[in-house]
């Protein structure tokens, strides 16, 4: 491995664990799910298309995540956005902070 890749990955894997709140015990799940990130971002092409300026449209695809997400975990779809906006593609993230919104509400 790269010196660069590991800070990478190591940068990567330290913003997961404090989006998910610092708790001790995942270093090795977000290490491996940060390097799976690191690689693949890595292997992906240089296109036109990533010239090109977001234009803010959301895909089905991603919209359905978000309403199997709310569904899944009984909370509201703008909360489950929010998840999914703050967390992107880690599903366990997002699934264990959803539902740890859930339980805070019922507190």
């Amino acid at each position: 491995m790269t010196d660069d890749r590991n800070d990478r990955i190591r940068e990567r894997a330290y913003e997961m664990w404090q989006r998910e709140g610092g708790a001790h015990g995942s270093d090795e799940r977000h290490w491996h799910q940060a390097a799976m990130e690191i690689d693949r971002e890595s292997a992906l092409p240089l296109t036109a298309d990533d010239a090109l300026p977001q234009t803010g449209e959301i895909a089905a695809s991603d919209v359905q995540s978000v309403e199997a997400l709310a569904m899944r975990t009984g909370i509201s779809g703008d909360e489950a956005q929010e998840m999914v906006d703050k967390l992107g593609s880690d599903r366990v993230a997002t699934e264990q902070a959803a539902r740890g919104l859930k339980s805070r509400r019922r507190s």
